[in-house]
């Protein structure tokens, strides 16, 4: 191993110690349990060898938003990454094309970015194309500056759930949402904290609240939610798309 990755491999460390000391603090201020939350290391933009790195300091879950990136990291990580350490499960978490569906549906673990009758219909093929069950959130678009950007609105989440369950190759798990641009995060985790609640009523096994990323998890965790998407402070701030 060279000096280079060796100190990667340190800077991850900590920054991975520093983040999980401020989910601890923030999992006694909310009177939780830090057993409740999943942590999906978000790492868009970084190489194979960083995600082999957080797997090997026992990080189980990474999430991409890039086909083909997500794809050809994945396949990279099956070579380098170390003995011991288990492929962690891959979260895709951007928007995502209806045409990329299928591709996405044959290495993806989960995809939290169901917004559209369309794209379930077209992971549900290709699903089932690749003998697969992959698991669904439905992502809720709460408004703000960035409103329509992505996600369905609040009312549309119970119809478009229910047809998720029924898809083949589908696993209903959930709601998902990005705190909106200029506005406070803590009523769009609340608001979707009752939604999981209510969907949870029909689909009991839709237990997973996906909100809060680097500058909100604290938030999050605060109103509810179960798996936190944290990037930047992990892995540092992202270098410039090319």
């Amino acid at each position: 191993m060279t000096d280079r990755s060796t100190s990667r491999d340190d800077e991850l460390r900590r920054r991975l110690c520093l983040v999980e000391d401020e989910i601890a603090a923030a999992c006694v201020a909310a009177g939780r349990s830090r057993e409740e939350l999943t942590l999906v290391a978000i790492t868009k933009t970084y190489p194979a060898s960083d995600v082999a790195s957080l797997a090997a300091l026992g990080v189980t879950d990474v999430g991409e938003n890039r086909h083909p990136e997500a794809r050809d990291k994945r396949e990279e990580l099956e070579d380098v990454l170390p003995g011991g350490a288990h492929m962690p499960r891959l979260h895709f978490v951007g928007g995502l094309q209806t045409n990329k569906a299928g591709q996405v549906a044959r290495y993806a673990d989960v995809v939290q970015s169901v917004d559209r009758l369309k794209l379930a219909r077209s992971l549900s093929r290709g699903a089932e194309a690749a003998e697969r069950e992959i698991e669904v959130l439905v992502q809720v678009d709460f408004g703000g500056e960035d409103a329509g950007r992505a996600g369905a609105e609040p009312a549309e989440v119970p119809a478009l759930a229910d047809t998720i369950a029924e898809l083949p190759g589908l696993r209903l798990r959930g709601v998902m949402t990005v705190a909106p641009l200029g506005a406070d995060p803590a009523s769009s985790f609340e608001h979707l904290a009752r939604i999981g609640e209510r969907l949870r009523q029909d689909h009991p096994a839709a237990d997973i609240v996906s909100a809060g990323m680097s500058g909100d998890f604290a938030t999050a965790i605060a109103h509810g939610a179960t798996h936190l998407r944290i990037g930047r402070s992990i892995l540092g701030e992202r270098p410039p798309l090319q």
